[in-house]
């Protein structure tokens, strides 16, 4: 099965208000995606939708298919669909800031925040050699209430890659991250689209690496355009989604946009 993601006709209601509609979207493991959208686009309900904690809710005949699959139990799609959330760094914060940089990769084993098992070797070890892939065996022993907001961010990544799965949702992954942890981030991301393929959700097209194959904008609660980057990605669409006169300049594969008065 060659598609990661294959959806048709999808909408989600949250009673009486429509919060995605008529959502089309087939990304397949030879592509590198960016899901680009203004806040409340509806980005959110779709990061849902790929982790099965919701699904459509109408009368309307769809089609929502995860590695060919309709169902799935969530805990054994994270095996295969690592997502990587604000959310769940706001967890680790909160619940988990005495775990070690190991121990945060570890608990994706079990998916908790804080997991009281025991772990065996090659579970440890195989923890340590995700760590040293992503540059950051060096702060194995320090504790989230020690780290950098990077650093945290690159053990949640360490996490969900500990079952290897076969592709990686990233949620505004440099939010919260300064101009140079924002390049060291990008950098990472850029050598694991090397490995699996990144599904990449933000609303900055300065996430937007040259890796990336694939474009799908989102407006008023569905997706506008989509397809190839080089067709999809320009000023004219850019001005659309985001209700502003906007210039798009690419230097070197890195994408900025500009307003225009």
């Amino acid at each position: 099965m060659n598609e990661i993601i294959d959806f048709e006709n999808i909408y989600v209601n949250y009673g009486t208000e429509t919060v995605l509609e008529k959502i089309n979207l087939k990304i397949c493991k030879n592509q590198n995606w960016v899901i680009l959208g203004p806040n409340g686009s509806g980005k959110s309900t779709l990061i849902k939708l790929f982790s099965q904690d919701i699904y459509p809710n109408t009368a309307y005949e769809f089609k929502k298919k995860i590695f060919g699959k309709e169902r799935w139990d969530i805990f054994e799609l994270k095996k295969y669909l690592g997502i990587v959330t604000n959310d769940l760094h706001n967890q680790f914060l909160a619940f988990g800031s005495y775990l070690s940089a190991h121990e945060v990769v570890l608990s994706g084993y079990d998916s908790s925040v804080a997991s009281n098992n025991k772990f065996s070797k090659s579970q440890i070890a195989d923890a340590l050699e995700v760590m040293e892939f992503l540059n950051i065996s060096e702060i194995k022993d320090k504790k989230v209430s020690q780290m950098s907001t990077g650093q945290l961010r690159r053990c949640i990544i360490a996490r969900a890659l500990i079952h290897s799965p076969e592709a990686l949702i990233l949620d505004e992954p440099t939010c919260g991250l300064d101009i140079g942890a924002q390049i060291a981030f990008i950098n990472t991301i850029k050598k694991l689209s090397n490995e699996i393929p990144i599904i990449l959700i933000t609303h900055d097209v300065n996430e937007i690496f040259t890796e990336i194959t694939h474009v799908a904008l989102m407006h008023n609660r569905t997706i506008y355009r989509q397809g190839r980057k080089e067709d999809i990605l320009n000023a004219q669409n850019l001005s659309e989604i985001f209700g502003l006169e906007l210039g798009l300049t690419c230097r070197n594969g890195k994408y900025s946009i500009d307003v225009i008065d």
